[in-house]
């Protein structure tokens, strides 16, 4: 974000009462610390994805292959 965007930012945050800049401020803090997990899962999701569809590839073909059989839930 630029130096200007935070400035405008603080400013209008500046121009509500205690109250309600402690409440905008805790907001922040979630959206951000939400935003941050976001950014994880998806750096985890993008070095996992080769993996996974390697994984989903080899389903494929023990199925074709008739390998595979149905997994019956009731016994999990």
């Amino acid at each position: 974000m630029s130096s200007a965007a935070i400035k405008d930012l603080v400013e209008i945050v500046e121009a509500l009462p205690s109250e309600v800049q402690a409440q905008v401020v805790e907001h922040l803090r979630e959206y951000i610390a939400d935003l941050q997990d976001e950014q994880q899962w998806d750096a985890s999701f993008s070095r996992t994805q080769s993996s996974l569809v390697a994984a989903v590839r080899r389903a494929k073909q023990e199925r074709a292959e008739g390998k595979a059989t149905v997994m019956d839930y009731e016994q999990l």
